[in-house]
Parts: structure tokens; C-alpha cells; sequence
């Protein structure tokens, strides 16, 4: 029987003896280089290789101690290379007797304790250990001989004994939870050294919010105070050092202290602070902690070439000045947005003429107060609004009548086309009677010289379009209003009375009041932030009517509407048709005579009209940035 491990030869000369040998025997059992294919995962060995040995018809006489799994994939592999690599992965040792193939598990000579129970498989990565009261030094030895890893255990742990059972747990995890079972520190460095190192004072291992073992400092704060502050510190990739703190009921002061100690940072404390306050936070800047310490308070820091001074926000030298200078919006409505809360011990002062404010105060709330000002100093959007006003007038009236009377100096004439209103004088009358007398037998006399008669027929029609585009601007959110119209007086005369002696003083005076009729429209732009408007529409529209009575005012009729619509950018609004219509029917005549139908229309006159005013609007709004 050959056997294939020579302890006494390095790992490179073991295995290629036992690749020279397989070569050989190879020659007599050909499946050793047939290739196979075989992916497991978590399978035991024992159960690959009498796999491997059905598939290739190997003889393959497993030893019953192999236990540890294998996790492979080998796709067109051959038998010789697959137990080549078992035998260097996991320490097999083979012999032959023939064509048998004999696979045992190999002793390693290293000078770790053989008490200590520890497998590694280095293609899963995958560490067992069974530890019970073992050293430290000797655990750590054998994991490194195995794993291949560095491990270095400091001089104060040499005594240290261990415990622990973990079984196929990766290789990281199970040295954390090792270290974390024994109250170790377990640090790993930049170049992939694991380091052992015993816990300082007031150091405890707990389990952090990401469910990881760590490290933190449990102090008993200097003031004599009973609570504890538990500080945790730790560098991120960026080499920026976070704290984590928790304390309940701890003071001010002694939280600065022990937060600075462990961020290493120079501090200087100018006031008594006897505040007290409970606190948990995780992974901040030392500077955030300070910030959301004193906030609140009457406190506050300044930095000066990295020492920070901290102190009452009122003491010389912990002020500070900034100048804001504002970009998009006027410096005069800034300041009233401003929350009084955050204004308590700032004090603000405005510079209109370079649209700046002036901020003198504690440095973090007037970090504060900037960050919110940047916030609102955004680019107002300007809203142009084009208004378009049709107003459609249609007039219609109709004067009929006979008109007769006694007046000096009336002479015949007026007009027959395009309509009838026409005066026949006394000598023309005449004339007119004189004819039908002589085409009759009846006499129909004559009429006085200063007759006259009066005829009329007259239908006017009046269709007028008036047009007129006005173009508003306004800021988002501000109303922009628009009003045409005429204004109309009317008079008001007052007598005032003076009683006197022996009699009456009568004084009148005359007042001319106005009356407006006005077109009047109210637009509010609001714009949303897809680029669509909403505009808050009012609209008063009154107009003059009929004809006035004397000293009266005059009619006037009155629109209005309110509406609420959300249009697009440069889309196209109708507000239609604002109709205002009057009709009237008036007339005179001979009392009663006039009322008797066919006489009617000689003793009697007739006016009828009727108007109508149709107002269109056209609203369209244009975003401008």
C-alpha cells in the first residue's frame, strides 16, 4: 500500500505527489479521466464521492470519519483533478492498493493544542468551532493555521480562556460572536488583520441598532450625577467620526465633556450650564450633537481654529454676524415669515436699497434662520394676463304719429326716405284741401296760417362691436385688476333756509353727483408646480340705461360673477355671453280718442325700443420665470 501524504513535505510537494501518482494509476483505470459534471451544495462528502465513483466507475473506499459538507460545481472536470483538489482543500490523504482508491482524513503537524475543535472549509468560507474553556492564544493559532487568516491576540489576553460553539458559520460573524460571547473587542484592520484586544474601562460589548456586536463607553458623569451615558464612537468610510449617545436625565455639561473626550475635540466652557436633559442618538457629528444639545437653551458655540467655545448666546464673542442677501424675493416680506420663535435673541435689521437683511445672534440659530430664508428665496413667477372684451350692442326703434298744431314761422319740408318725418305747413295744408274740393262737391274749408301737421314714420336700427385687449401683469399669488367705463352727473339742487328778523332767507345751492358704470375685472393668478394656473375670476359689469328723467340719476343696470378656473399655460379662457337686455313702449295722444282702435293712429304717437349688449371675455394667462 502507497500512501500519498508525507508529513514531513511542504503542502505543494504533498499534492503533486498525489497528482503524480492518481496520473499514473490513471493508465489502468481510464474513468479517472473522463470528464463529469457535478454542482452540490452542502452535501457531506462522503456522499459526492460515492457519486463521483458511480458516475466514472472508480473504486473509492471513503473512511466513515470524513463529516465535514462541500459546496462545488465542477462542469467538465476530470475524477483526477476533483481528488487532487480535495486532497489540497481539505487535508485528505490517499493511498492505493491496486485500483482501489483509499480516502482518509489527514492530521495536520502544527503545535496548536489538540484539544481544540476547529474545521474550516475554505471554499464556503464556512468556520465550526467547539470551544469550552480553551485559551484565547491557542483558538486563535489554530483558526489562523486553518483559515489562513492573520490573527493577533495583544499581550493582555494571553491568559484569557474562551468558549464558544458555532457550527459552519462564516468566518467574520462567527469571530464577532466569539469575541462578543468572551467580552472581547474584535477590530479588523485596513490590510485584513484580525485583532483580539481586551475591553478599557468602562467599556461594555452590546448588540447595535444593526443588530452587529459593538463596543461603547458607559461613563458616570463627573457632576455626581446617579445616571449613566452610554457613548458609542465609530468612523465612517469618508474617516468622519459619528457619536452614538444615549443618557437619560445627565447635564449639559457633563454630556459636553464626555462627548468631547471621545471625539477628541478642544472645547472651552465659558458659562455654569445646570441644564439637564435625556438624549439618544445615533451615528451624528459632534458638531450636530452640540447644535441639537444647547437648541432651546440659553446657550450656544462658536468655533475658533478648531476649539469650540461654548457659553450664555449674549457674552461677547460667542455672536455672530451674517449678511443675507437675498436673490428672487423683496427683502420686505422676508422677515415677517420668519417664525417669532426663531427670532427670540436674533436680532434682524433690513437693507432695502441691496434687498439684504442683517442677522446678529447665536450661530445656530442663525444657521437656522438662513437655511429657512434660502428656502423662500425662490424665483417668483410673473403671470401676464391678456384680456380680450368683445361687447356686442343691437339697438332697435320705432316712431310713429301725427303731430298737429298752431306755431308762427312753420314751413314745410323734412325728409320721406329712408324713413318718414315729414311737416306740412298751413299753406301747403291748403293747397291739399283745395284739391280734394274740387274733385268733390264738399267744401272741406280751410285751416288757420299758423297750422301745422306733422308726420312720422322712422326705424332705426343700431349694431355696433366694440374690441378692446388690455394686457395685465402680475407676480403668483398677487390680484391684478382691470376697469373701463364712463361716469355720468346729475344734478341736486338744496334750498337751505335762513329765518331773520321780519323775514325769510331762501339760498339754493347746486350739486352735481357722479354715477359710474364700469367693466371691472379682478384676476388672481395662482401657479401650481406642473406649470397650470389657477385664476380666482371677478367680474362687475354696470351700464347706463334708458334716458335719464331731469335731475335725476340715471338707470343703470349691474352684472356680476365669481368663478374659480384652472387652466394650462397659455391656454385660451371664455367667459361668455353677459347679456343685458331693456325694451320700452311709449306714446301720446288725445285722451280717449286715442285709445279707440283706427282713430288711434291719428291722435296718437308711438315709440318702441329695444336694446340688447352682449360682453364676451377672453382671459389668457402666460407663465413668465
Amino acid at each position: 500500500m502507497i500512501t500519498l501524504f508525507c508529513p514531513v513535505r511542504a503542502q505543494e510537494d504533498r499534492v503533486e505527489l498525489i497528482r503524480k501518482q492518481l496520473d499514473e494509476l490513471s493508465a489502468t483505470v481510464p474513468g479517472l479521466k473522463q470528464k463529469v459534471q457535478l454542482s452540490v451544495a452542502g452535501v457531506p462528502v462522503k456522499e459526492f464521492l460515492r457519486a463521483l465513483a458511480q458516475s466514472n466507475k472508480l473504486n473509492l473506499n471513503i473512511d466513515p470519519k470524513l463529516n465535514f459538507k462541500v459546496y462545488t460545481n465542477f462542469n467538465n472536470e476530470t475524477p483526477l483533478n476533483i481528488l487532487t483538489f480535495l486532497a489540497k482543500e481539505y487535508y485528505l490523504g490517499i493511498s492505493l492498493t491496486g485500483s482501489i482508491i483509499t480516502i482518509t482524513q489527514v492530521q495536520r503537524t502544527n503545535s496548536f493544542n489538540p484539544q481544540i475543535k476547529a474545521n474550516y472549509n475554505s471554499y464556503s468560507n464556512l468556520l465550526s468551532l467547539e470551544l469550552s474553556n480553551d485559551s484565547l492564544p491557542d483558538v486563535a493559532r489554530r483558526i489562523s493555521q486553518i483559515t489562513g487568516k492573520s490573527i493577533v491576540v495583544t499581550s493582555s489576553l494571553f491568559n484569557k480562556k474562551v468558549s464558544g460553539f458555532f457550527e459552519e458559520a462564516p468566518l467574520e460573524t462567527a469571530l464577532e460572536k466569539l469575541a462578543f460571547a468572551n467580552e472581547i473587542n474584535l477590530l479588523k484592520t485596513s490590510d485584513d488583520v484580525y485583532i483580539f484586544q481586551a475591553l478599557k474601562e468602562n467599556e461594555e460589548v452590546f448588540i447595535n441598532p444593526d443588530k452587529k456586536p459593538a463596543v461603547r463607553k458607559m461613563f458616570k458623569p463627573l457632576s455626581g450625577s446617579e445616571s449613566l451615558v452610554s457613548i458609542v464612537s465609530r468612523v465612517d468610510n469618508k474617516g468622519q467620526r459619528l457619536l452614538s449617545i444615549d443618557a437619560s436625565g445627565a447635564l449639559i455639561v457633563d454630556l459636553i465633556r464626555l462627548a468631547s473626550q471621545e471625539a477628541s475635540k478642544n472645547f472651552f466652557l465659558y458659562s455654569d450650564i445646570r441644564d439637564s436633559i435625556s438624549t439618544t442618538v445615533n451615528d451624528i457629528t459632534y458638531e450636530q450633537f452640540l447644535t441639537s444639545l444647547l437648541k432651546g437653551t440659553n446657550y450656544t458655540y462658536k468655533i475658533e481654529n478648531d476649539v469650540y467655545l461654548i457659553g450664555d448666546r449674549n457674552l461677547e464673542g460667542l455672536r455672530t454676524n451674517r449678511v443675507l442677501q437675498l436673490q428672487n424675493r423683496s427683502v420686505d416680506t422676508i422677515q415677517a415669515m420668519i417664525p417669532n420663535e426663531w427670532r427670540k435673541g436674533v436680532e434682524i435689521r433690513e437693507f432695502r436699497e441691496q434687498n439684504t437683511i442683517l442677522l446678529s445672534g447665536s450661530r445656530p440659530q442663525i444657521e437656522e434662520i438662513t437655511s429657512f430664508v434660502k428656502q423662500l428665496d425662490q424665483l417668483v413667477p410673473l403671470v401676464l394676463i391678456e384680456v380680450n372684451l368683445i361687447d356686442i350692442r343691437k339697438n332697435r326703434s320705432v316712431k310713429t304719429g301725427i303731430k298737429a298744431g298752431i306755431s308762427d314761422s312753420i314751413k314745410t319740408g323734412g325728409t320721406v326716405l329712408p324713413g318718414i318725418d315729414y311737416t306740412l305747413g298751413a299753406r301747403a295744408i291748403n293747397d291739399f284741401l283745395s284739391r280734394l274740393g274740387n274733385l268733390s262737391a264738399v267744401n272741406l274749408g280751410r285751416v288757420t296760417p299758423n297750422f301745422y301737421v306733422g308726420l312720422s314714420a322712422l326705424e332705426e336700427n343700431d349694431n355696433v362691436e366694440v374690441r378692446s385687449v388690455p394686457k395685465l401683469s402680475t407676480l403668483n399669488g398677487h390680484s391684478a385688476t382691470l376697469s373701463i367705463g364712463s361716469k355720468r352727473y346729475y344734478l341736486i339742487r338744496k334750498q337751505n333756509v335762513f329765518p331773520s328778523f321780519g323775514s325769510t332767507q331762501n339760498i339754493f345751492t347746486d350739486e352735481y353727483v357722479p354715477v359710474e358704470a364700469n367693466l371691472a375685472i379682478n384676476i388672481k393668478p395662482i401657479v401650481s408646480g406642473d406649470d397650470q394656473v389657477t385664476l380666482n375670476i371677478k367680474v362687475d359689469i354696470s351700464d347706463f340705461i334708458g334716458v335719464p328723467p331731469n335731475n335725476a340719476p340715471p338707470p343703470t343696470s349691474n352684472s356680476k360673477f365669481e368663478s374659480i378656473i384652472r387652466a394650462r399655460n397659455e391656454d385660451m379662457i371664455v367667459l361668455g355671453g353677459l347679456e343685458r337686455a331693456e325694451k320700452s313702449d311709449g306714446g301720446s295722444g288725445v285722451p280717449l280718442l286715442s285709445r279707440i282702435p283706427v282713430l288711434k293712429w291719428i291722435f296718437s304717437s308711438k315709440t318702441k325700443s329695444s336694446s340688447k349688449v352682449v360682453t364676451i371675455v377672453f382671459i389668457k394667462p402666460t407663465i413668465i420665470y
